[in-house]
């Protein structure tokens, strides 16, 4: 998969904020738009010594300068690192330099608030900016707001709207956080509009856009509501209908659960990973369509610390990419292609399939990327039967005449199925995104195809549940190779549940409960 960022910068001190430090342009709301100028060196922005404010609430400070740094400074919203801290002991280093003090370390409650506080303010983000507008009375108030002070608000507002936190705990905490962080009128701000959210809540006067009107104004209204981009609530209701783009929404809106794959390559067995989950006390679920998963609601941190993944015993892989694998069907001793390898779940589980027999192959245009799945490989065991190559795929034919007996094309695309768990994806993805992911998709379809045995399978894969992104690519690929290829049904693969008419595997957020949105199409070659 391909993953956009942003630019790196350095964030200025609002402890010490001037006027011209940033500048908030009107924006549409939930898709805030800065402009900013870098303050010196970073040696110039750390503080000689450190200042601890025992104050503040550590996952208060921690969120609001976490949000930051993933709304303006190009960071992910990734809530499952190896440390869970975000960026490990670097957390309180960009809390320093952005609020002019760090607090207390995090602890493990600490950490779960975060993720908690942070994915959900990124997910309704739209909403809870409308809320903040319509409290705010003058737009210009909104619309010129200190980029710090919005993130403490939303953080507010969601903890009161959507979380059910005490509110004198909230005005309180954010209040003092406004204050130290920014200046005493910044606090009686804060102070003023969660109090009038409060009143509002307790009398069930929240404000609210109808759902009314003409389609785009129908649309605009079911975007404030559900906090995403009026250009895919379009898109979902024109391909799904009303009912259906709405579940959609709610589902990525929903807290993520997760799955494990043990990493049957080390001889670690689902039994096994059962028994270290119950000594740590982690509920858990088995899979009903894949051997070696499990699925968890709960518990990632206790996985984490456990050190069940440090140690290589199991992977975070959602089901939905492992029933992409079991449509690849990777048997021992057969020679495989995965063409957009990084990060490489998907090479891990095929490589873990083939039983030390036969070679995957992983190529990636991201360096740094195939190192990581390299290492991964050596940590799981299955490096023996994996090799890595940096390239790009579209002249990888050029240097390499060899064929393989399978190919898996995961492509790049938008990411629209895995909203849930990519909070911040919603608002990184833009409508002109889609036009040129497909010209890609086709390029590298083209690709992939020559690298095809006679005889041998082409295997197309998203995580979208766009079908412009799906079928579409897929059809469009026949018509020009029709000649070559054939759709080889992925019925003997999959359960019925996933396959659609067309013989193609699909999972639905919104059909198949538990799973991320997904679509895998096997082709055969004849020539």
């Amino acid at each position: 998969m391909v993953v956009l960022q942003l630019p790196s910068i350095h964030l200025c001190c609002l402890a010490e904020k001037k006027k011209d430090c940033w500048s908030k342009p009107a924006s549409k709301l939930g898709e805030s738009s800065v402009t900013y100028r870098r303050k010196g060196s970073v040696q110039q922005q750390q503080r000689k010594a450190h200042k601890v404010n025992l104050e503040i609430s550590p996952h208060r400070a921690v969120s609001a300068v976490r949000l930051m740094r993933i709304e303006f400074g190009g960071a992910f919203a990734d809530l499952l690192n190896e440390k869970g801290k975000g960026s490990g002991e670097n957390e309180m280093g960009y809390v320093e330099r952005t609020l002019g003090f760090c607090t207390r370390d995090l602890d493990d409650r600490d950490l779960r608030l975060v993720t908690d506080i942070v994915g959900g303010t990124i997910r309704w983000r739209k909403y809870l900016d409308y809320l903040i507008l319509s409290l705010c009375h003058d737009p210009n108030t909104f619309s010129r707001m200190e980029p710090l002070l919005l993130q403490i608000l939303r953080i507010g507002f969601y903890e009161i709207v959507k979380l059910d936190v005490p509110s004198y705990a909230v005005v309180d905490e954010n209040v003092q956080l406004a204050k130290i962080s920014l200046r005493p009128g910044a606090g009686n701000m804060v102070n003023g509009i969660l109090r009038n959210l409060i009143l509002l809540k307790e009398t069930n006067s929240l404000p609210s856009p109808r759902v009314e009107g003409d389609d785009r104004a129908q649309a605009r209204a079911l975007a404030i509501l559900h906090s995403h981009p009026v250009w895919m609530v379009r898109r979902w209701i024109k391909y799904l209908g009303h009912e259906e783009a709405i579940q959609l929404m709610m589902w990525n809106n929903s807290d993520p659960s997760f799955s494990l794959r043990a990493n049957r390559g080390k001889g670690f067995t689902r039994s096994e990973l059962v028994s270290r989950l119950e000594t740590l006390k982690v509920p858990y679920e088995l899979s009903p369509h894949l051997d070696d998963f499990i699925r968890i609601k709960t518990g990632m941190q206790s996985v984490i610390q456990g050190g069940l993944l440090k140690e290589g015993l199991c992977s975070v892989q959602d089901e939905s990419a492992g029933l992409v694998v079991s449509v690849v069907d990777p048997q021992p001793g057969e020679s495989i292609l995965d063409c957009c390898a990084a990060p490489g779940g998907k090479t891990l589980f095929m490589a873990a399939c083939l039983n030390g027999q036969g070679m995957v192959t992983a190529i990636d245009i991201n360096k740094g990327r195939l190192r990581i799945l390299k290492e991964t490989a050596k940590l799981q065991q299955l490096h023996n039967v994996i090799t890595t190559v940096h390239t790009d795929l579209r002249t990888f034919p050029e240097d390499n005449c060899v064929t393989y007996d399978k190919v898996l094309l995961d492509a790049p695309c938008s990411g629209l199925g895995v909203l849930s768990k990519r909070a911040d994806l919603r608002w990184n993805r833009k409508s002109e995104d889609m036009e040129q992911l497909k010209n890609l998709q086709d390029q590298l379809l083209d690709v992939a195809s020559k690298l095809v045995k006679a005889g041998g399978v082409l295997v197309y894969s998203t995580c979208s549940v766009d079908p412009e992104e799906n079928e579409e690519r897929v059809a469009a690929f026949l018509l020009r190779h029709q000649q070559e290829y054939s759709i080889d049904s992925a019925e003997r693969y999959i359960s019925a549940e996933f396959l659609t008419q067309e013989g193609y595997y699909f999972s639905s957020p919104v059909k198949n409960n538990s799973l991320d949105g997904a679509f895998a199409a096997r082709l055969i070659r004849h020539s």
